[in-house]
């Protein structure tokens, strides 16, 4: 009897290309299979124009929050052509976020403690205090209006530097429906709001999802496919060892 903890398990991960591996190397080590099912593509801007007149404001600006490693990546080599003033501060959502920062030159970031999100961040002293204060948050298009709404709120005067696109690469859902079909399918790793509404419009009307375990790394993600009755997991804290915790439990 094979011991490994998820031996003959099956997992999809729709993480984006190349955000997947380590997951995918500590569900292998635990004995699962796992097959891609990339739900969210991030992409450049098809025109940097709009964007490059906005950041130039930045040196007027208190804080440049970024919330995600896509939006450093995307959005620094951009800001990295102003100068900027010593008296500009950084946030970020998170370590991941703040490491890639530091590849720019940015040594000192603000992040949470603890649960790395937009709630985490809101509640630091630092952006407690903000009335006032001019915030420029780097993002893709059409993300969270929670951090954006709630600093608003305090006082801040808020602008947005959308410098990525989240787009979805699958065309249909055949991909799951196989495997599943083939009895290749036990639990499914969803780690953004988006990319779980991808996957319950791509599902819809289709009873195979509902004995499926959904392994999802916040709260948040969960709320949409709880109310539809699936079987949804939450990790218990933020990383790939959490979530692999959470599928060894959703599968034992």
């Amino acid at each position: 009897m094979n011991s490994s903890p998820l031996h003959g398990r099956h997992i999809v991960i729709t993480r984006p290309v190349g955000q997947a591996e380590k997951l995918g190397k500590l569900i292998a080590e635990a004995g699962g299979v796992t097959a891609p099912f990339p739900l969210i593509e991030i992409a450049p801007l098809d025109n940097y124009q709009a964007f490059e007149d906005h950041i130039r404001h930045l040196p007027e600006y208190d804080w440049a929050i970024f919330i995600s490693s896509n939006a450093v990546q995307n959005g620094m080599p951009f800001v990295g052509k102003l100068k900027r003033p010593n008296s500009l501060k950084f946030a970020a959502i998170g370590p991941s976020t703040a490491a890639e920062l530091a590849k720019f030159g940015v040594q000192h970031t603000l992040i949470p403690e603890g649960r790395f999100d937009s709630e985490s961040l809101l509640a630091l002293p630092e952006m407690l205090k903000v009335n006032n204060q001019k915030i420029m948050i780097f993002r893709g298009i059409g993300g969270r209006e929670v951090l954006a709404d709630t600093l608003k709120s305090r006082g801040a005067n808020l602008s947005f530097a959308e410098c990525y696109q989240r787009i979805n690469p699958q065309e249909d859902i055949t991909q799951l429906t196989s495997l599943n079909d083939q009895g290749r399918l036990d639990a499914i790793v969803v780690t953004s709001s988006e990319a779980m509404r991808h996957l319950l419009t791509m599902a819809s009307h289709q009873a195979w999802l509902k004995n499926v375990k959904l392994c999802v790394n916040h709260a948040r993600i969960a709320e949409e496919p709880s109310g539809l009755g699936l079987d949804i997991h939450i990790a218990t804290a933020p990383g790939d060892d959490a979530m692999l915790a959470c599928l060894i439990e959703a599968l034992s």
